[in-house]
């Protein structure tokens, strides 16, 4: 364990003690009798109402009049900026938010999580994980291998992240391999068949449910089930066509085809994804020297790179086995390769991770272990952002945090307070870090719930989003004059989108995107009922369409269903004149990233998507394909399954009075991980008795 339960215990007696930064238990928020006092509590109870109905515009006026009557009050200015941030203007927000800290002081409680806020809206720049833009990492935690006595796992080889924010170990000295979760915690292992494994040494995802073991000593490849079980093996041991020795590092490409590095054998070894032989390469020939000792391997959009640790280089061939070429030369000892989501190469080297642009070709070091054993053998980024370095030599995995990350802690938010079985009490609140990325993998251990600073009582954590398999999805179509010609293409989009959906995932609206917006009334299980909403009517196509109305009113009809939520919006790729006129683009990015809506964009007519559909994408965690690609788009509801969720539901019983439904209740959340941490807190009415 990372974080020594000792800490947890000081923190919760230090809130106890009565230090805290929110209102305590039965505190009148807006004091006074006079009637513009009894006229603003009214508004104030509207506007959080309207806020937990997901109403943010008109919570908006709620508290817009409620200021009316008590200019300048700082818990007004507060839920107004909350009402602001989630409705996607953020400028407006931060406004609102300075304004508050001001009425509170910024030395206060209240004004340093204002602060706090502020600081991290405004220096967010992107929703995926950036790690080369030039901040380095420095050691936050480790996965030791040893708890005292116990040995956890020895000689640690490589690391394969997934998508629940745990990690599998591959333990080389141990013959198993061990998932770990995002506190340190051991939560299984797999030691493979009867015969167990035999010096495991690299992990890979291949298709579906499947992972790829190599088995140094055995010669062989298991094939495993997404849980670590054995299925079968791939190859033997041997020098022959679709056989080893030693092998070690291991690639999957987008196709699903194995790449195996044959160490004893200085070759690449190319499967099927069934497990079919179908070449190696990699021995010297004419063009290509030989492989001095063949090491990591990673493949990217049909190019393979394979380090040398011997020749301290990256060499790169085609899926073919041509040689094309070095990338990068002059390294101490290249080991593990992995590709990024954002196509950097994350490389191991002796005792450092790099990252490297494989169109420049221009090296960074990003971060070192701190321990002073080290051979760094193997490298990945997790979920969460963090770099999980393997540290053969110190028998351990270091974790790397972006220096930033660690300085500005996680990003705190209760989104809902639901009171309808008070004294249960039903609190929905989205961690993340600072460039809002969701933070997946936490534990009830992660959690502290409180009331005014008492600890709250029968704590439950209902709900992880990032485990949800089950989504909703708004379905938003063009309604210009460029598709009013390709009403069968949309029709196709429409119906290649239902067809692809699980059966835990549903359609939850459509609309159509014309001078005015409107909802489409269909079946959604009726397939050419929507592809009849596909197509649309004549009169909804004009030149005047509204794209920002559109996207508006797609996205919130996701917001009061389920965690996991996508637009896909069929598009000629081109906006139009009149697509920002209302909100701006970094308004309509915002509203989506704020309530964890991803945007997808399916391009029909042959067109390419808008610069600004592309950011859109990018800023939320989606992309945007072709409706003609010859994988067709299915993966964009299927893709929403893995997609990762910062949403967490947790429960308690409220043991303070309601003074008949008319107290100000106030609730607070903390979140522990490592050594960051995050708080939110807000009130909240009881019903009325």
């Amino acid at each position: 364990m990372n974080r020594r339960p000792a800490k947890r215990i000081v923190l919760c007696a230090f809130l106890v003690s009565g230090f805290c930064f929110f209102l305590p238990a039965q505190q009148d928020p807006l004091p006074g009798a006079d009637i513009n006092t009894i006229e603003a509590r009214g508004e104030f109870r509207l506007g959080i109402q309207a806020y937990n109905r997901y109403a943010f515009n008109e919570a908006i006026l709620s508290f817009e009049r409620a200021l009316a009557f008590r200019s300048g009050e700082a818990l007004i200015l507060e839920w107004l900026g909350r009402s602001y941030y989630r409705s996607g203007l953020e400028e407006t927000a931060l406004r609102q938010w300075r304004s508050a800290g001001q009425s509170y002081g910024w030395n206060t409680g209240p004004g340093v999580l204002l602060g706090s806020w502020i600081e991290t809206v405004s220096n967010r720049r992107s929703f995926l994980p950036v790690p080369d833009d030039g901040v380095r990492y420095v050691e936050s935690g480790r996965y030791p291998g040893t708890s005292g006595d116990v040995v956890l796992y020895r000689q640690p080889t490589a690391v394969l992240p997934m998508d629940d924010g745990s990690a599998w170990v591959v333990a080389y000295g141990s013959n198993e391999i061990v998932r770990i979760d995002v506190n340190g915690v051991v939560s299984s292992r797999s030691r493979g068949p009867l015969n167990g494994f035999d010096r495991p040494y690299d992990l890979v995802k291949g298709r579906g449910d499947r992972l790829y073991l190599s088995e140094y000593r055995g010669g062989r490849i298991s094939v495993l089930n997404g849980r670590g079980e054995w299925q079968s093996y791939i190859g033997e041991r041997g020098r022959g066509d679709g056989q080893f020795v030693g092998p070690q590092n291991l690639a999957v490409d987008e196709e699903g085809y194995l790449y195996v590095v044959d160490y004893g054998n200085r070759r690449i070894c190319k499967f099927d994804p069934d497990g079919v032989f179908i070449l190696s390469f990699g021995k010297r020939d004419g063009f290509f020297q030989g492989f001095l000792s063949p090491t990591g391997i990673a493949a990217r959009e049909g190019r393979i790179y394979i380090a040398d640790g011997a020749g301290k280089r990256i060499a790169v061939f085609d899926r073919n086995g041509t040689y094309e070429g070095d990338l990068v030369t002059g390294l101490s000892g290249p080991e593990s390769l992995r590709f990024l989501s954002d196509g950097k190469l994350l490389a191991a080297d002796t005792n450092r991770v790099l990252l490297i642009d494989t169109d420049t070709a221009l090296v960074r070091e990003l971060g070192a272990a701190g321990n002073s054993r080290m051979r760094i053998v193997g490298a990945d980024m997790d979920r969460n952002g963090n770099v999980l370095a393997v540290n053969f030599d110190a028998g351990e995995v270091s974790i790397l945090t972006r220096l930033d990350d660690m300085a500005s802690g996680l990003f705190v938010q209760i989104e809902r307070v639901s009171v309808e079985q008070f004294p249960l009490v039903t609190v929905e609140l989205r961690v993340e870090d600072r460039l809002r990325r969701p933070v997946v993998g936490l534990q009830p251990l992660n959690f502290l719930v409180t009331e005014g600073g008492r600890i709250a009582d029968e704590q439950n954590l209902l709900e992880r989003g990032y485990l949800q398999t089950a989504s909703d999805i708004a379905i938003l179509a063009e309604r210009s004059s460029l598709t009013a010609v390709l009403q069968d293409d949309l029709a196709a989009a429409v119906r290649d989108i239902s067809r692809s959906l699980a059966a835990d995932q549903r359609i939850r609206s459509f609309v159509s995107a014309g001078v005015q917006p409107q909802r489409e009334r269909t079946d959604a299980a009726n397939v050419q009922a929507l592809e009849a909403a596909g197509r649309g009517s004549a009169a909804l196509y004009s030149p005047r369409w509204r794209f920002d109305l559109g996207l508006r009113l797609a996205a919130g009809d996701l917001l009061a269903g389920r965690k996991k939520r996508a637009v896909i919006f069929i598009t000629s790729g081109a906006l139009g004149d009149l697509a920002f006129e209302q909100y701006g683009l970094s308004e309509l990015a915002a509203y989506m990233a704020n309530n964890g809506v991803i945007f997808n964009a399916v391009v029909v007519g042959g067109g390419n998507p808008a610069e600004e559909v592309r950011y859109l994408c990018r800023e939320t965690g989606g992309k945007a394909v072709s409706l003609y690609r010859p994988e067709g788009i299915g993966e964009l509801a299927r893709s929403l399954e893995s997609s990762p969720n910062g949403s967490y539901i947790l429960n308690f019983r409220s043991s303070l009075s309601t003074d008949f439904g008319r107290a100000y209740l106030p609730v607070e959340a903390e979140v522990y991980l490592m050594e960051r941490s995050g708080r939110d807190g807000i009130i909240y009415f009881p019903p009325m008795e």
